[in-house]
């Protein structure tokens, strides 16, 4: 049991941050190792893991955003800062986030197993992470539209093998943000969409009661891993996109996705 939930916990931890995307490593590792997904109780206690990751790595820049947010609602002289802005594109994000992902939810759900789909999905994840050295440096501070259009990034996201990070990052950049903007407003934004895709869990799950006595025995070894692996990938992360050498991941997915395709349509699985 220890090595399931270590393992549930490091894939949860890379790959949720990482851009490789964390659906389709866990779908491929369903169909091919015969790997049982984790009970719901469980995933929800490793997305909580992640999310705390998030927060303490960003938790300046989240304080930040918060307090000039909140200030600028009853003070003028804040709605020119930069928590200002910020705030909006994030609630702007969520948005175009939530709305997408409630639209596809059922389609991608069955999407995860099918071998092809994950396969096409790691493939755009290629493509576009290969399509990011080409793109010019950006000077741009964070804005409404900004959110609009990595919301949007986010939202297709939810296709299993889309990497969100990627996708995220990458549209942050289009939009003509800096590195390192890009990559922080990517993960400020997966904040609410994990929170809320945690929510919407929780409600299935069915109570309280039910939700601890589905947790396998050594559950808080897997969060503990996942949240530990959360902060080493976003370091890792940070330091390859600011030195534009995060398309060693786009060359990954496109190679796993590629074989992914073939081996469905060869029925060779």
């Amino acid at each position: 049991m220890y090595t399931t939930v270590t393992l549930l916990g490091l894939i949860q931890g890379f790959t949720e941050f990482l851009p490789v995307s964390s659906s389709g490593h866990l779908a491929l590792a369903q169909i091919f190792l015969g790997m049982d997904m984790p009970p719901l109780s469980f995933d929800l206690v490793l997305h909580a893991s992640t999310a705390l990751a998030v927060i303490i790595f960003f938790w300046r820049d989240i304080w930040r955003a918060l307090f000039e947010w909140v200030r600028g609602l009853f003070n003028s002289e804040y709605r020119g800062s930069y928590g200002w802005a910020l705030g909006w594109a994030v609630i702007v994000g969520t948005v175009i986030t939530g709305t997408i992902g409630l639209l596809v939810r059922d389609y991608a759900e069955r999407a995860l197993q099918n071998l092809s789909h994950v396969g096409a999905g790691l493939c755009v994840t290629g493509v576009v992470l290969l399509s990011a050295r080409f793109i010019t440096r950006g000077v741009g501070r964070v804005s409404v539209r900004d959110g609009f259009f990595v919301g949007l990034a986010q939202g297709i996201a939810v296709w299993p093998g889309i990497s969100r990070s990627g996708l995220t990052i990458f549209a942050g950049q289009i939009a003509g943000l800096d590195k390192e903007d890009a990559f922080k407003f990517s993960f400020l934004l997966s904040l609410p969409a994990i929170f809320g895709a945690i929510l919407l869990e929780a409600y299935a799950v069915g109570g309280w009661d039910e939700f601890i006595t589905a947790l396998p025995a050594q559950w808080h070894v897997g969060a503990a891993v996942a949240f530990c692996s959360g902060l080493v990938a976003l370091a890792i992360l940070k330091r390859l996109v600011i030195s534009s050498k995060w398309w060693i991941f786009g060359a990954y997915c496109l190679a796993v996705g590629v074989a992914t395709v073939i081996i469905s349509y060869m029925g060779m699985w």
